[in-house]
């Protein structure tokens, strides 16, 4: 039930909707209720009297809110108009006329979730068993008694000669014949005419700052191979501006004209890696020391930066993650001697703490600063460090004490290791790169590496294997020349050297496939080029090839080092007992000295004399024969 009240000129509302009322309208003959009508001496109420005027709305609490109802029947013609010809005079034609039909089937798409399989592993230890019940196993007595009862059985002999007789020729034919032989292993590799070998550009990628830095470092997208993450930072302190952008951006390649995505550091990034096992993962170090890391999903900035205080001192140099049931585990190096390892959900302090003295007293002053860091995932323990100061140190993370994590070094360049290493299918041979040649390294030979380039004209920045061929490797140098060697082919000169750009090229970076490699250069400038198919696709018999000659050349290089170690020791036992000798015999006195001194002189004057005398002769000798 519902009243309403209402004033003139006014509306009044019902359920069907809102009627206006003028003050002068008629009552059309609405029962007026609560105000009775005027009957006293005068006039009645005038157009500005308020006048109350209240009607009663009644319907039942069912028909509130009552649905539609609606129902099929068949379609009815209620008008049909006839074509008028004589409304044609009143259209134009339209001339040309088009028409679009759509020619696509219609589909649909269903998505259909199985019941999930609850999967769960038992395991049963078996210990003891298969003895009758009136036998206890565990009394020794027992057991023995049926042991002997059971093997005056007849069946049981009877049965252990039939089975011995099959399992012995079994053994006789497993022994005889490898039935897990590979017999078709050479047809994996693909056999390629022996083309020239070529790269050409496909794409390059420009800074798009106004202040040009450096591509320090480049890092391919694990799942879409057409995404690259580019580290940008000036690495000269003289050479930074104030105003200079602290971005690095991950860029398509199919779209290079603008970044796909930008990084904000909180210092320029000096080395950024992809999570090989999740690619929306990234690490990175920074020009101040400190580590961050993004979640692309997350946006531009990053999900954690550890604090200044716990971080690297110096430019981080080198971060690469580590092969962890989580995946969130890395560790880095700096110039400031220390290697860090963190789990990037925490970074707020390092997991732990390696100082590079090599003394192994640990001091942190005495300690060599890491320009290039390298893991191989198939020796998780072990990791490699290239200094500043040309030395390569092994080490081991999981010794005991810190000065036992430092196993030994290699020695061989005159100035930084700027890259370093591991071949991809022999991980005891390692590539370095420093000064102005590339060496190849055998972990069982420490003294020297066992091959090296030439020396060249201009500085190596950087080097890698390719990550399909043992016997490939590339170098980068500071004319802008990628040189790309094949050691089994040519061992004085690059197989392929290649005239990138003119600016030093700083950076270098393969993809897993091995024929698209990315070089960064001092300007900014990131030139991708595709290498041809001889470069890039495994030949027939490489593996062992290229095995047999490093394992000739560690050979090599130990017998050398034993010969040169015993040339030492006879070195030192000479110069030992020439200063017994010294010892031993009675001191000469200044007289002495002087005359066998004098004597010596003389010696030499007279026999320059004779020689020259000698020489005289001869020449006035082939004179006289000359004339007659």
């Amino acid at each position: 039930m519902v009243q309403h009240s209402l004033l003139p000129g006014l509306s009044r509302r019902g359920r069907g909707g809102t009627e206006r009322i003028p003050n002068n309208a008629p009552h059309r003959g609405w029962p007026q209720l609560g105000s009775p009508p005027y009957s006293g001496p005068g006039p009645g109420p005038g157009p500005g009297a308020a006048m109350e005027i209240s009607y009663l709305y009644t319907r039942k609490r069912s028909e509130f809110g009552r649905p539609c109802c609606f129902s099929d029947q068949v379609a009815t013609v209620n008008v049909d108009i006839s074509p008028d010809p004589g409304l044609a005079g009143s259209f134009v034609p339209r001339d040309p006329v088009h028409t679009s039909v759509q020619h696509s089937t219609e589909m649909s798409e269903h998505e259909v979730n199985t019941d999930r399989v609850k999967v769960q592993s038992r395991g049963v230890n078996h210990v003891e068993g298969g003895w009758p019940k009136d036998v206890n196993p565990r009394e020794a007595d027992q057991t023995a008694r049926f042991r002997k009862k059971l093997e005056k059985d007849e069946h049981y002999v009877n049965a252990i000669t039939q089975l011995g007789t099959l399992t012995e020729h079994c053994i006789k034919q497993n022994n005889a014949i490898d039935i897990y032989e590979e017999y078709f292993e050479e047809e994996e590799m693909i056999e390629v005419e022996m083309e020239p070998p070529s790269a050409k550009t496909i794409n390059a990628i420009r800074d798009p700052n106004a202040a040009k830095r450096t591509a320090t470092h480049l890092s391919w997208c694990p799942n879409a191979s057409k995404k690259l993450a580019v580290a940008y930072s000036i690495l000269e302190f003289q050479q930074s501006k104030k105003d200079m952008s602290l971005d690095s951006y991950i860029w398509d390649l199919e779209n290079s004209s603008r970044p796909e995505m930008v990084l904000k550091p909180p210092s320029p990034l000096v080395t950024l890696e992809y999570n090989p096992k999740d690619s929306f993962v990234l690490v990175g170090g920074c020009y101040n020391g400190q580590m961050a890391y993004w979640d692309t999903r997350k946006g531009q900035l990053p999900v954690e930066v550890s604090t200044v205080e716990v971080s690297h001192r110096d430019p981080v140099y080198g971060a690469i993650w580590l092969q962890s049931k989580t995946g969130t585990d890395c560790f880095s190096a700096s110039t400031d001697g220390q290697v860090l390892w963190w789990d990037v959900r925490k970074l707020s302090v390092p997991t732990e703490k390696l100082v590079l003295d090599i003394s192994r007293k640990g001091i942190l002053k005495d300690a060599l600063g890491a320009v290039a860091l390298e893991f191989e995932s198939t020796l998780p323990t072990k990791f490699m460090v290239g200094t500043e100061q040309g030395i390569v140190i092994l080490c081991n993370r999981k010794a005991k004490t810190p000065a036992e994590k430092i196993t030994c070094t290699y020695s061989g360049h005159h100035g930084p290791v700027y890259a370093l290493s591991r071949n991809p299918m022999y991980p005891k041979i390692f590539l370095t790169v420093g000064d102005w040649t590339a060496r190849i390294w055998s972990e069982d030979a420490k003294e020297s590496a066992i091959m090296w380039t030439k020396y060249h004209s201009a500085y190596l920045t950087d080097g890698c294997w390719s990550p399909v061929r043992p016997a490939v490797f590339l170098t980068t140098r500071s004319d802008g020349t990628l040189d790309i060697w094949d050691f089994l082919f040519k061992q004085n000169d690059p197989f392929l050297s290649l005239k990138v750009c003119d600016e030093p090229l700083s950076s270098l970076r393969v993809q897993d496939n091995g024929r698209i490699v990315g070089c960064g250069s001092k300007v900014g400038t990131v030139s991708v080029m595709e290498i041809s198919s001889v470069l890039c696709t495994l030949q027939r018999n490489e593996k062992n090839l290229a095995n047999a000659m490093f394992e000739r050349e560690t050979r090599r290089e130990k017998i050398l080092e034993a010969r040169y170690r015993e040339m030492r020791l006879k070195e030192r036992t000479r110069s030992e007992s020439r200063v017994m000798e010294m010892e031993e015999a009675p001191a000469e006195s200044p007289q002495e000295v002087f005359a066998r001194t004098q004597k010596e002189f003389l010696e030499v004057i007279q026999a320059e004399l004779r020689r020259k005398a000698r020489a005289e002769a001869q020449q006035l000798h082939g004179k006289v024969s000359g004339v007659g």
